[in-house]
């Protein structure tokens, strides 16, 4: 295996992941509180699951966003 390419591969993963969970929470909450399904103050519970196949991982990962 080849440590470089392995640890690049998984940074142009996490930058995918990244930006793309960022939007897709922005896009979900500005959503929720313009129809008045959020009001914008709350602190909401957010969960990730990660999975790894062929090495067997399965990990959730748990954490909480306030919006205000």
């Amino acid at each position: 295996m080849n440590e470089d390419v392995f640890n690049m591969e998984i940074r142009k993963f996490l930058k995918l992941v990244g930006v793309t969970s960022q939007r897709e929470i922005e896009e979900a909450v500005r959503g929720a509180v313009k129809s008045g399904k959020l009001k914008g103050n709350e602190s909401l519970k957010v969960r990730v699951q990660l999975t790894l196949d062929g090495a067997g991982l399965a990990k959730t990962i748990e954490g909480e966003i306030a919006l205000a």
